[in-house]
């Protein structure tokens, strides 16, 4: 094998990529190390590829004090030499950075074995060993890199919405999503987060009925009281005539059950949204909500372990193929307001709304003094968009009974 190296670096340009890096002369055994330093000496010296005899006639004129034994023993080497085949570069390539690094590890282990015997006092030999060879050390490390050709691109590009949006005047601005995509939804309590991904999912045009597998987690109400909403958005039938007569909705209820996989997921965290993402390969994941499967793990600030949250949520939906929903909570600065902004999202600075490919705030009409009845109407706040570009609001309206958005 150091022959079919030592080979390969008589090209040039082989050479002049390897030579300085991962490529000491102590890789080599003792014979086929003077080879290697005649080797460095001839590409030196001429500036060029060099043959096999080239190399033999060099080291042969350069060496006249050999007696007859070792000029023997050269000449065998050199003719195995010739009939090496220099190695391909990418296989050469890794055979010197797997030797390189094994060569480090041995250097560095009889430090150590000299420090535990007592007889290294001082750690400057290591730190001469780093030094001299930190810029050399290549990890052996292999990237295929993305397609980028023009008709690959605009394939890509062209599954950006495939998976659309059933509320009409949000489908003009934004369309729908794709896989990859982390899409953040907020609101405060009781403006309508659940109904919300109910209605995209369950009601009719919806994800289900577009053929896209949904997968719910909940962690906040109970996952009965979820799918009784989705029940209601698919039919059109509230709770109470739902539970009275069952008979009128369970044909049309079953159009979409095949599509949406619902859990309670109390006390579960990322890490078990991602190994179930994995395990069953869903194309829209609804995390009701997203916050509270945060897991500290000895940050101290709630706002740097949301961060983490949030993006261990993205690496999920670009990792596993899917297009990830994460529902949260505003703070109380969006109380009572219509207009609303990033900065509203509880807990968190900056960290969540820097993951975001899309994040939808939802808003409701302020309580009038006086007035029984809640306004119907809702404002999707469009604060951040990374598919359309366009931000701004949309207007619609909520069906509390029956967890459809309408526009």
């Amino acid at each position: 094998m150091e022959l079919a190296l030592v080979r390969s670096l008589m090209n040039k340009e082989f050479y002049d990529e390897y030579r300085g890096v991962q490529c000491p002369d102590n890789l080599f055994s003792k014979d086929v190390r003077k080879i290697k330093c005649a080797l460095d000496a001839a590409i030196a010296r001429y500036d060029r590829t060099v043959t096999p005899d080239e190399m033999e006639a060099l080291f042969m004129v350069d060496n006249p004090s050999m007696t007859t034994a070792q000029k023997e023993t050269y000449r065998e080497v050199f003719n195995k030499l010739k009939q090496e085949k220099p190695l391909g570069v990418d296989v050469a390539q890794e055979v010197l950075s797997k030797l390189f690094q094994q060569f480090i590890g041995e250097e560095i282990a009889n430090i150590g074995f000299d420090c535990v015997n007592g007889t290294l006092t001082s750690l400057e030999p290591l730190r001469q060993l780093l030094e001299k060879y930190t810029d050399d050390f290549m990890p052996n490390v292999r990237v295929e890199w993305d397609d980028i050709s023009l008709e690959n691109i605009i394939a890509q590009n062209s599954l950006e919405t495939h998976w659309k949006f059933n509320i009409p005047s949000l489908q003009k601005k934004i369309e729908g999503v794709s896989a990859g995509h982390l899409i953040e939804v907020g609101a405060r309590s009781n403006t309508g987060k659940t109904s919300f991904h109910a209605s995209i999912v369950a009601s009719p045009g919806g994800f289900a009925s577009q053929g896209a597998k949904c997968m719910v987690l909940c962690n906040e109400e109970s996952s009965a009281r979820v799918v009784m909403r989705y029940v209601a958005a698919c039919t059109n039938v509230d709770k109470d005539e739902v539970c009275a007569r069952p008979d009128l909705v369970i044909d049309e209820y079953k159009k979409i059950t095949d599509h949406i996989f619902f859990k309670d997921v109390t006390g579960r965290n990322m890490a078990w949204v991602d190994s179930v993402c994995k395990s069953y390969k869903p194309d829209i994941v609804i995390l009701d909500m997203g916050d509270k499967f945060a897991s500290a793990q000895g940050q101290a600030r709630m706002d740097e372990v949301l961060k983490a949250n949030v993006i261990h949520a993205r690496q999920i939906a670009k990792r596993h193929n899917c297009a990830i929903f994460y529902m949260s909570q505003l703070s109380a600065e969006a109380e009572g307001k219509v207009t609303l902004n990033q900065a509203m999202m509880e807990g968190s600075k900056t960290g969540k709304a820097a993951e975001a490919d899309l994040m939808i705030l939802i808003a409701k009409n302020p309580a009038i003094e006086g007035e029984d009845e809640r306004s119907a109407q809702r404002h999707l706040n469009i604060v951040k968009n990374k598919l359309s570009g366009w931000h701004g609001m949309i207007h619609c309206t909520l069906d509390t009974k029956t967890a459809r958005y309408t526009a």
